[in-house]
């Protein structure tokens, strides 16, 4: 059979599919994604104006789930792993000494180092040793909820709960103190969410692309000043907690490299709350939407299970990578040529209704429900117990604590193509009688 060659995307398609803006528009983004998997689910997307590298866009379920988990016929290293412009990965390679990633993190290496460094803390993420910080998570999710509920009837759940709650738990587990945590969140809204007004802090819509990158530059440079210091301290003085794993950490005999400790760092702090939160706010936006499915998951705790894994593919807070193929191949029956780069994209590949019945809508009781939010293979998300466990506590106490959730806004999406999810949720809390 001869391999398919597509046309290239309309300029308007090419332009929606890179466009922040897009992604805070959920609604028709979804509606982009299921003609582009219906008619041409490799899509060639090209820019008239030459600023972005030309990109296949893989929006089939199966189809990135193949390439997620061949990582040796589709790399991470030689390219952003993340959509990026020409100008982007120049300055990137400029400021790095040539890596086209400005965060030397697990998320953007490849074989041999990739599985040496995620061996050094995967332990540490596994569900019997989470089990100790169990009680402190919950306190934790108690604490939470009571300012919740002090806060009054009408509150922005994103600014009470889904942002500092699991920014504290992660903020703890690498050593930093509960007064830098702002910082913190200021330095990933500002890497993460660099495409909104609202979260890089400039109050600016629509910033050239250069000033923008100056802004993510910025983060990740006073991301690693910050964490040079922790790590000094836990040599010093080291701990239980994962920044002194890393900061006494050993990969054949040496330490690791301030690049490689900084990128690690980095990518737990950063990625370790940022995606939790859309989460989390993304069920309580479904269920304050659906008074039945709340009485129903408020009666029945076995569906909680369900309600985080439905509400992590239902968000999908890491909406794309990119990968590098190595050779040449096919995907779909599309010519893939060594070298070119691919855009995986979980919101499509979650959203794809040859896999999830009715995928738009929010289902606690949906089974099976293998979604691929945590990514999948040799590169699958290291803190996903961890996110569960933050869940799952969570709503166990909000469940237990609130009668009923309805909204009391409009909730508003962040303009990113890569970390997504909720900026603001105005929502009504109903507090328990009981409490």
């Amino acid at each position: 059979m001869a391999a398919i060659v597509p046309p290239a995307a309309s300029p308007e398609v090419a332009g929606a599919v890179i466009d922040p803006k897009s992604y805070a528009a959920w609604d028709p983004l979804l509606d982009l994604f299921d003609t582009i998997r219906s008619q041409t689910p490799v899509l060639r997307i090209e820019l008239a104006d030459g600023s972005i590298e030309p990109f296949w866009l893989v929006t089939r379920y199966d189809d990135v789930m193949r390439i997620s988990k061949d990582n040796a016929g589709f790399l991470n290293a030689p390219r952003p792993t993340v959509l990026t412009s020409k100008a982007g990965e120049a300055l990137a390679r400029a400021v790095t000494g040539g890596s086209p990633n400005l965060v030397s993190s697990l998320v953007s290496l490849d074989a041999p180092i990739h599985p040496k460094l995620r061996r050094l803390t995967q332990d540490w993420f596994m569900p019997k040793n989470l089990a100790r910080i169990e009680a402190d998570i919950r306190d934790l999710a108690h604490r939470t909820v009571d300012r919740l509920i002090a806060a009054g009837g009408e509150v922005d759940f994103v600014k009470e709960v889904s942002a500092p709650y699991p920014l504290h738990v992660v903020m703890q587990i690498l050593g930093v103190p509960e007064e830098d945590e702002p910082r913190m969140l200021f330095l990933t809204q500002q890497m993460f969410g660099g495409q909104d007004e609202d979260l890089n802090k400039s109050g600016v819509a629509d910033l050239p692309p250069e000033q923008l990158l100056q802004i993510v530059v910025g983060a990740v440079q006073d991301f690693e000043r910050y964490f040079d210091g922790i790590a000094q301290a836990r040599r010093a003085n080291p701990t239980e907690d994962v920044a002194s794993v890393l900061a006494n950490a050993t990969v054949d005999g040496e330490p690791l490299n301030p690049r490689e400790l900084a990128g690690y760092y980095i990518i737990l702090a950063a990625a370790g709350h940022d995606t939790t939160s859309a989460s989390t706010a993304g069920a309580m936006l479904a269920l304050s939407r659906d008074p039945e499915q709340f009485a129903r998951v408020k009666a029945d705790r076995s569906l909680l299970p369900g309600i985080v894994e439905e509400a992590i593919r239902w968000t999908t807070p890491v909406q794309h990578f990119m990968r590098m193929s190595a050779n040449d191949t096919e995907i779909a029956g599309v010519p893939i040529a060594a070298g070119d780069w691919l855009m995986i994209n979980y919101v499509a590949a979650n959203h794809d209704p040859a896999v999830f019945e009715n995928p738009r809508r929010f289902d606690a009781a949906r089974s099976p429900n293998r979604h691929l939010a945590f990514g999948a293979g040799a590169h699958q998300c290291l803190g996903l117990h961890l996110a569960r466990l933050e869940m799952r506590i969570l709503f166990e106490v909000l469940l237990d604590r609130i009668d009923s959730v309805k909204p009391a806004g409009d909730a508003k999406r962040a303009n990113s193509t890569f970390v997504g999810g909720l900026k603001t949720l105005p929502l009504r809390i109903e507090a328990a009688v009981s409490v």
